[in-house]
């Protein structure tokens, strides 16, 4: 015992006599700690609202033989010796208290079965009410005895870079977890989908986290965690969101209707390049082809225009006519500002319903 002792005081005595020291020890004075963001109020507001999300669903394990790939023995392959039962795991918050939960679709994909952990320790089997693929959301229901705690939403188009957030779920089934870091960059193209549009964040997300939503530190959520950047497949301090703004709209159509129709054109287009563009700055997007007989073909736009401004909002990405387009609603007209040969020019396009899998 003597050894360990004498080893120990002679720790603090090297500690002694280093300058700095005794400025570490001192508590830090109330101006510097009140400069140090505390997260405690928020995470103990927003909790109660965030849910842990148990999904039992089956996947397709054994390769099916090619020579029964489109036979009538195919199905019976996959029912019977092809699949599976496979649990996972990700989170979800509250948005009513009647029960609706937000998650991502990914989570809830080919589920049989969902069960939904408040933070109370409550458990509720829920239903999916719709998913959306292309932005990755699903809205679940429960069927609680009292009413639940929910959260609100806020808007993302009001984000800077550098704001501080929190994150909240279930990272590697760890319930009740909360990181924080800031907006680390906006409108973030990942190669996810055509609805691409992501808020970047330093906060800690990890496998589990999918689903969960990313606050603002008025409690509002902002984003839902959606995906990493990771070469080990842990968190790398790059996580991605889906923007409030943009999920929003998309979980109001899953609540009214199940699913979400988007509109549609017709028509490929691609961004402008310096050698089109004098000075390199963008000014519209070029039309690549028109589908016969879509809404575009229908209205009168060709192969070659370029494309200004929709219903006079000035349009500079490809990105940015489609998702102006994909969320009106089919049937309605939008006004499509276009330059043909040097001349301006305005149409009428009645937008059309956006097929499963748009040419």
């Amino acid at each position: 015992m003597p050894a360990p002792r004498r080893q120990f005081v002679a720790g603090l005595a090297a500690l002694a006599v280093l300058p700095a020291a005794p400025a570490l020890l001192r508590p830090a004075p109330a101006a510097a700690r009140a400069l140090l963001p505390d997260f405690a109020d928020l995470a103990e507001q927003v909790l109660p609202s965030v849910v842990n999300i148990a999904v039992l669903s089956e996947q397709t394990t054994t390769q099916i033989p090619p020579e029964l790939r489109g036979s009538p023995f195919e199905r019976y392959f996959r029912e019977r010796r092809g699949a599976q039962q496979v649990q996972g795991a990700g989170s979800g918050f509250i948005i009513d208290p009647a029960g609706y939960i937000v998650t991502n679709n990914h989570v809830v994909g080919n589920a049989v079965r969902v069960v939904v952990s408040t933070q109370s320790g409550t458990e509720l089997t829920a239903r999916v009410v719709g998913t959306d693929e292309l932005t990755d959301l699903a809205l679940l229901r429960v069927e609680p005895r009292a009413p639940l705690p929910a959260v609100a939403w806020g808007s993302s188009g009001n984000l800077r870079v550098g704001n501080w957030v929190l994150a909240a779920g279930n990272p590697f089934s760890l319930g009740g977890t909360v990181t924080s870091g800031i907006v680390s960059a906006r409108g973030r193209e990942i190669g996810a989908g055509p609805f691409d549009d992501f808020i970047q964040t330093d906060a800690a997300i990890n496998p589990g986290n999918s689903g969960g939503p990313l606050f603002n530190v008025a409690g509002e959520v902002i984003g839902i965690n959606t995906a990493i950047y990771s070469p080990s497949g842990a968190s790398a301090g790059i996580g991605f969101a889906t923007p409030s703004d943009l999920a929003r709209g998309v979980i109001d159509q899953l609540r009214r209707d199940g699913r979400v129709e988007r509109g549609w054109l017709g028509v490929a287009v691609e961004d402008m390049g310096e050698e089109q563009v004098p000075g390199g700055r963008n000014r519209g997007v070029q039309v690549r082809s028109v589908e016969r007989g879509s809404p575009a073909a229908r209205a009168g736009l060709r192969q070659g225009d370029v494309v200004t401004a929709l219903n006079g909002e000035r349009i500079e990405t490809s990105r940015a006519l489609i998702r102006g387009v994909a969320g009106t609603p089919p049937g309605q007209t939008v006004r499509v500002t276009l330059t043909r040969e040097g001349r301006s020019r305005e149409l009428a396009v009645q937008v059309g319903r956006r097929p499963s899998n748009p040419g």
